[in-house]
């Protein structure tokens, strides 16, 4: 028998040889084309993070672009981000966090403001109010920026309570940034008396406490709660409810009594806002001017 391989048998082997490697080409050109195209898509995915990063940088409130946070006069509490009312020795606390556009808060104000200010009045609590900005967030706008800012040049004339009420009491519709407008903020300190002076347009026009307000609703959203209002009753929560009790003006009036029970409520008469600076100063936690940079 002999060893050698027909010619049409050598030929059809060869070809066959040919076409897989050919395939084989084929297949590696594909592959690499892949791990290429991945490589495209992890640079570009990262470039778009790198993008929403930056973008947010540039959002995040800081004092770098708006300059250093000025609290308003009378601020006290840590980073001199607290708006007190109330008797400084007040047996309990009622801390409250707000935005001025949240419609919650103002059903929460319209529902519980005589009530508060009872308890106030009569020593019973001190009451802190804090800022927040949530609304301009989800909402767009500007509204709460712009209103608490006016807040606080409010504080500074010693006027934060009324001109507060004022603006909850003439919230407007959620969708609608009509507090936005400064002259709508300057109009409605018309129904504050004194409040309406040049001092307190330059300060809401200028935007003087704008970097304070971004510090504080920094603070809130730092500080773990779930949305405004948040109301706490030396420090634990009450709102909406407290353990199985919904909150209400006579539930309210109740637990601040059980709290108080057997302790003098508070005489002291709240501080001016000068005085409220000046204890402050003494705080470095809570300067009167910069309260951070």
């Amino acid at each position: 028998m002999s060893d050698k391989i027909p010619e049409g048998n050598r030929s059809a082997r060869e070809r066959l040889a040919q076409q897989r490697e050919r395939e084989k080409g084929r297949e590696k050109r594909r592959r690499t084309l892949i791990v290429a195209s991945a490589v495209v898509g992890v640079l570009a995915l990262a470039a778009v993070v790198g993008l929403i990063a930056a973008n947010a940088g540039k959002d995040d409130g800081g004092d770098t672009a708006s300059g250093p946070a000025i609290a308003p006069s009378g601020a006290t509490g840590k980073a001199a981000l607290t708006l007190p009312v109330g008797a400084p020795d007040a047996p309990s606390t009622l801390t409250i966090w707000e935005d001025f556009r949240c419609p919650v808060c103002a059903q929460f104000e319209n529902a519980f403001r005589d009530t508060i200010k009872e308890l106030a009045d009569e020593g019973q609590v001190k009451v802190e109010y804090h800022l927040a900005t949530i609304i301009d967030g989800n909402l767009g706008g500007t509204g709460s920026l712009r209103a608490a800012n006016a807040a606080a040049c409010a504080q500074d004339d010693g006027r934060f309570a009324p001109y507060h009420d004022v603006l909850f009491s003439n919230q407007p519709p959620e969708p609608d940034d009509a507090f936005g407008k400064n002259s709508r903020l300057i109009e409605l300190a018309g129904k504050v008396e004194g409040l309406d002076t040049p001092g307190f347009r330059s300060c809401v026009e200028d935007g003087e406490h704008d970097s304070w307000v971004k510090k504080s609703d920094t603070a809130f959203r730092e500080g773990g709660f779930q949305g405004t209002p948040t109301v706490l009753l030396n420090g634990e929560s009450v709102f909406p409810s407290k353990g199985d009790e919904q909150i209400s003006p006579e539930n309210l009036k109740k637990w601040v009594a059980a709290a108080n029970k057997g302790k003098k409520p508070g005489t002291d008469a709240p501080a001016t806002p000068e005085e409220g600076a000046s204890e402050g100063s003494s705080d470095p936690a809570a300067p009167s001017s910069a309260a951070g940079s």
